[in-house]
């Protein structure tokens, strides 16, 4: 299905207006001025959407924190000049994913300066569901990578994929004769040789220890497959311990923590009349 930036942010207004906002159809309509504050420090996610929710509904926008700035605490986002009743229409939905996007870009960025440019962090597909677009791009936004959106991007072999599709080497043979890219998730470093040897582009060591990571690539190094395939670490990993991780020289480095455990940014909308 094609995305729709336009008729996602539809769906959401649409979610919080039911038949309409009774409340605000209560004021006058003459127009008056709001900003959007952040009341933390942040990295700023997902400003140009909520620009584009005030402007569905009449209003006028001014970004004055563009996405990926960082902004301290009472510092003004956005500036919203329009009829109460389209401003306040829109505010819990503007809020909502503002908040997020910059919950999820101020996690990733803290995470990424832990770790060197040379290591990549990557989201995974623990995103909220109807979400994924969003929380993905707040994640590219914070300085990390996306990894895949859907399924139909690459092949990913993992444990239930073996188990039903038989060996290592048979899946990703198969697999490496219709794509090139093929990734596969191991349990031990018995199999991240053999998933090397068999051709995968990317072996990813799942719940190892960072000491078994260290082990696992010295093993591939000797063995001369180092070279060929990148290697991804995840599960388990987390602020206090992402530092140990790119220590061993791994590639990548992917955690559902940045966006299935998001905290949001508290922010507020000020009015003036």
């Amino acid at each position: 299905m094609k995305f729709s930036l336009k008729k996602e942010l539809l769906r959401f207004l649409a979610e919080d207006l039911g038949k309409g906002d009774i409340t605000s159809a209560l004021l006058p309509r003459n127009k008056i001025k709001a900003k959007i504050i952040s009341r933390q420090n942040s990295v700023v996610a997902g400003a140009r959407y909520a620009k584009e929710i005030f402007v569905l509904r009449g209003c006028n926008v001014k970004i004055l924190k563009k996405d990926a700035s960082k902004v301290k605490r009472n510092q003004t986002i956005l500036e919203i000049f329009g009829t109460p009743q389209a401003i306040l229409s829109c505010e819990r939905t503007a809020l909502n994913l503002l908040s997020r996007m910059s919950g999820i870009a101020t996690q990733t960025n803290n995470l990424v300066k832990k770790i060197p440019r040379k290591t990549k962090l990557y989201a995974t597909r623990k995103t909220a569901p109807g979400l994924r677009f969003f929380d993905k791009e707040a994640v590219k936004i914070g300085g990390g990578e996306k990894h895949r959106m859907s399924l139909d991007q690459m092949i990913m072999l993992k444990d239930n994929h073996l188990l039903i599709g038989g060996s290592i080497e048979k899946l990703v043979k198969k697999a490496k004769s219709k794509y090139s890219q093929v990734e596969i998730e191991v349990e031990n470093q018995k199999d991240a040789i053999l998933a090397a040897k068999a051709g995968a582009t990317i072996v990813m060591l799942d719940n190892f220890s960072p000491s078994k990571v260290s082990r696992t690539i010295a093993a591939l190094k000797k063995l001369g497959l180092r070279k060929k395939v990148k290697v991804e670490a995840s599960g388990g990993i987390n602020a206090s311990n992402i530092h140990l991780f790119a220590k061993t020289g791994i590639d990548m480095i992917s955690m559902g923590e940045v966006t299935d455990s998001v905290i949001g940014i508290d922010l507020s909308l000020e009015v003036s009349t």
